[in-house]
């Protein structure tokens, strides 16, 4: 990795842990993370083609919980620096903002707010 695509990196110091055959404490939380994602997936597709409105209310409030839980998890491992992300490059950014900003005009009533 070069100089300039490491300081594009956005990451906390990494808290060390011991690297051995058992699972540590990164891994455990990393598993539970991947598998909380899954979760989440799964319910996403469960509420777009749920028809019963209770099921649906209790599947989105098990979904929502879910989606907590895994944020809490993103936030433990990006403190302890177990996960990074990429910075977004500026201009890119900007590119995609007049793109998406250009779209607008293609939306019925021109991308007014109805009533």
């Amino acid at each position: 990795m070069n100089q300039n695509q490491n300081q594009q990196k956005i990451q906390n110091p990494e808290t060390q842990v011991q690297k051995t055959p058992q699972m540590n404490d990164r891994d455990f939380i990393n598993d539970i993370l991947t598998t909380e994602k899954y979760m989440t997936h799964g319910y996403d597709t469960a509420l777009n083609e749920l028809s019963h409105d209770q099921l649906y209310q209790d599947v989105q409030t098990i979904y929502t919980e879910t989606a907590n839980a895994q944020r809490s998890l993103y936030n433990l491992m990006f403190k302890k620096g177990w996960y990074g992300v990429e910075a977004a490059d500026a201009q890119k950014l900007q590119q995609s903002h007049q793109q998406f900003q250009g779209y607008s005009n293609q939306f019925p009533y021109g991308g007014q707010q109805l009533q």
